[in-house]
């Protein structure tokens, strides 16, 4: 493999126009706003603008999105209405994001499609679009190899092909998948790896499908969180939700992701927010793609400015606007840290990470530092003085927009017949009327006596009660609240294991349902491969999937109780070993559906006739 030149930095030196884009494309760019590429971008389009594979080893973040968009956009064809680049991203979140972007820089090329393909998307939609002809393919492995089963997917004509993020399609056992595409790929077609980190099984590929690859190597992970500034408080007998109510209060941010570990905690995390008066919502593995995706477009527009989040479900999420990440739960390893604090301070811009950490995490902290390479600075919270600065500034600055944009002649008259009938002092009326207006919660906070100083981190601000903890200007957010799932009985723990049997540890107070499938030991299944190909096409994380029990021609997994009917046909349909799993329940009736009509014979199922490839999916590492 080759090495571009590492010093000096092309960076420094180049400007767009230098890259040799095409001028649709360079009109796009400029338009967009950017000025100077990245490292990462000017290393890497030169070589892919000449067609030659490429082995780039960099961050998300660092601008590599662009670095493979801008060059292959530059060599599509737009007159032939045929898949010409491939993308394969490991997840839906990253396969949306680079297919916008794809868009967002052919903003010029009047006539160019690009389409995402990913599981738990409908297949009308993604069938119509291949259907009518599209230039450019973003998808995640498993989707895009079932369209290319189907036969809906043609690459006779593909011209390049990108692997993102391979070393996490790696971990999440999509390596098998990206093998078998790859093999059904034209031959000289032009393909560029990238990757955050080179496994061994990563450099496999690479060796046996790269021709003669430009090696591009970026900064480590530690060095691409150097532009976060990171903080942490250590928490001491205070609730965390008082300590983020404070940080919220008094620091000044854009848009901010809350981390924490388990699905359900976004959900009473972000309602408990909004309940306090901030623009708050969740998201996490089990949300619809479909409202997953109106969530963060409301983030990245501005109509949403804080998002409880788990590890999964902001895996590939990129908004320029988040200035800030708050790890409100400690991450499970050092990995899932470096990626959270990578969803700030993207692209040499800016950002701020703040962890909280209990004193039993602090061995944890220290394997934070050691793999950042520095160390995290100790976070002092806002004193109630300073809270109580700014909700006098911010209450007075509402008074003067008030007066300088509103006609208050009618309320001046009310309130001077009010006092000549009460012979109340103005002031103490306008003190009246702040109160009546806030609901009977008070503007400024007192520190509890506790025995510590007001400055201490025992003393907190006392929430307001419920009912008057909701701003007056909040949106009503009920519409969107996540709905209860049906909680059924525990599952069996104590039956024996057979030895294909996996057993899977459960997070507190989670259940689990029994499934059978019609794939067992017989048909060369491993539980990996049920685990893969389930996790996958349901968007579950590996944590969600209980026991699987291999026998000879069936097998049993549980999963979450009250699965959606939708998911539950999809995962019917699923092929795992060249068989389709057509997932039944153990001992019950199959979804719910709406009622039918008496004597009406439900539609039979017809079983699709296309073959599928062998899955060895290797078991994501759960994050959930």
């Amino acid at each position: 493999m080759t090495s571009t030149p590492a010093a000096p930095d092309p960076a420094s030196e180049l400007t767009f126009a230098d890259l040799e884009l095409a001028p649709p494309i360079l009109a796009a760019v400029t338009e967009v706003g950017y000025e100077v590429p990245t490292p990462i971008q000017a290393r890497t389009i030169p070589p892919l603008l000449e067609g030659r594979d490429l082995l780039g080893q960099a961050q998300t973040g660092t601008g590599k999105t662009a670095a493979f968009a801008l060059p292959l956009l530059s060599r599509v064809d737009v007159a032939r209405r045929t898949p010409q680049v491939l993308v394969l991203a490991p997840t839906r979140e990253l396969a949306i994001q680079v297919a916008e972007a794809f868009q967002r820089y052919a903003a010029k090329l009047p006539g160019l499609h690009v389409l995402p393909i990913y599981g738990g998307q409908e297949y009308g939609v993604q069938l119509r679009m291949l259907a009518r002809g599209v230039h450019v393919v973003v998808g995640t492995p498993g989707r895009v190899m079932d369209h290319m089963r189907r036969g809906t997917l043609d690459l006779t004509a593909l011209s390049a092909l990108v692997l993102d993020e391979a070393d996490e399609m790696l971990r999440m056992g999509f390596i098998d998948d990206v093998e078998w595409i790859l093999g059904q790929t034209p031959p000289e077609r032009q393909l560029a790896l990238f990757s955050a980190t080179l496994p061994a099984e990563v450099q496999r590929i690479a060796r046996r499908y790269l021709n003669q690859p430009v090696e591009v190597r970026l900064e480590s992970r530690a060095t691409a969180a150097a532009s976060v500034r990171q903080r942490v408080w250590l928490v001491a007998g205070t609730h965390k939700l008082d300590a983020l109510t404070r940080i919220l209060e008094v620091e000044p941010f854009e848009a901010m992701i809350v981390f924490v570990r388990t699905r359900n905690t976004t959900v009473e995390l972000a309602e408990r927010l909004c309940a306090r008066g901030f623009d708050a919502d969740a998201i996490h593995g089990d949300i619809p793609q479909r409202q997953r995706e109106k969530i963060i477009g409301k983030l990245r527009s501005g109509d949403l400015d804080i998002l409880v989040a788990t590890d999964v479900a902001a895996r590939g999420l990129d908004v320029e606007r988040i200035s800030h990440v708050v790890n409100f739960d400690i991450p499970y390893d050092t990995e899932a840290y470096i990626h959270r604090i990578g969803r700030t301070g993207r692209a040499g811009r800016s950002g701020d990470a703040i962890l909280f950490a209990a004193p039993r995490e602090r061995n944890m902290l220290r394997s934070i530092e050691r793999a950042t390479g520095r160390v995290i600075e100790l976070m002092e919270l806002p004193s109630h003085e300073a809270i109580n600065n700014v909700r006098v500034q911010r209450f007075f600055d509402a008074l003067t927009r008030t007066l300088a944009e509103e006609d208050l002649t009618d309320l001046v008259s009310l309130m001077e017949r009010y006092q000549r009938e009460h012979g109340v002092d103005p002031l103490l009326l306008a003190a009246a009327l702040v109160h009546h207006t806030r609901g009977g919660s008070p503007l400024l906070v007192r520190p509890r006596r506790t025995g510590t100083t007001a400055t201490d981190h025992g003393t907190e601000p006392k929430p307001a009660p419920h009912a008057a903890e909701s701003a007056p200007h909040r949106k009503d957010r009920a519409a969107r609240k996540p709905a209860e799932r049906a909680v059924a009985a525990p599952a069996d723990t104590t039956r024996s294991r057979t030895p294909g049997d996996v057993p899977r540890k459960r997070t507190p107070q989670q259940d689990f349902e029994p499934f059978r499938i019609e794939v067992g030991r017989s048909h060369g299944v491993e539980p990996r491969n049920i685990l893969g190909a389930i996790a996958n096409e349901a968007g579950l994380d590996a944590r969600n999937v209980g026991r699987i029990e291999l026998h000879d021609d069936y097998s049993i997994v549980e999963l979450p109780p009250g699965m959606p009917k939708p998911v539950f046909d999809h995962l019917r349909r699923v092929w795992v070993s060249g068989r389709q799993l057509k997932l039944s329940r153990v001992g019950g009736p199959p979804p719910t559906e709406k009622p039918r009509r008496q004597g009406a014979s439900a539609k039979p199922t017809v079983p699709g006739k296309r073959d599928k490839p062998n899955r060895t999916a290797k078991p994501r590492k759960p994050k959930d």
